[in-house]
């Protein structure tokens, strides 16, 4: 529960579309010392929000909105609070927001109207969880 206490702030913030300068993929940075991996009370939550992540992304620069990238940006400080040194986790988290990303890609190859509401509905979903997760395991 305390290294969530870190990502408290950062899940409301991603969901209000804010920047955050990281990127996706990667390890941890050098002298870093790799954590042993105990699963948290909401990793099931945290896996649903990188997957949500991977899908506004896709749809976001699909729709060529100039701020798409904050949401892989977003994955990345995720990934760095909840996962630092957790290379299994990193992998998981990781996988779902490829997920998200790849199940979109299947389905929009244009910016639609369908596309609209999906990328509306997904961020509406992220702000529910991020604000069910910090309420129920935040402080």
């Amino acid at each position: 529960m305390i290294r969530f206490l870190a990502t408290r702030s950062f899940l409301l913030l991603a969901f209000v579309g804010l920047p955050l300068g990281v990127q996706a993929q990667g390890t941890p940075p050098l002298g870093v010392p790799v954590a042993t991996e105990k699963p948290a009370p909401y990793d099931a939550r945290l896996l649903r929000l990188s997957e949500i992540l991977g899908s506004v992304h896709y749809l976001r620069t699909l729709c060529k909105d100039p701020a798409a990238d904050t949401w892989r940006q977003s994955m990345q400080d995720l990934l760095d609070k909840e996962a630092l040194g957790e290379a299994e986790r990193r992998a998981r988290m990781t996988a779902a927001f490829n997920r998200g990303y790849r199940a979109f890609a299947s389905v929009y190859t244009a910016c639609t109207p369908p596309a609209v509401v999906a990328d509306e509905r997904y961020r509406a979903e992220g702000a529910t969880l991020a604000s069910e997760i910090t309420a129920r395991f935040g402080n």
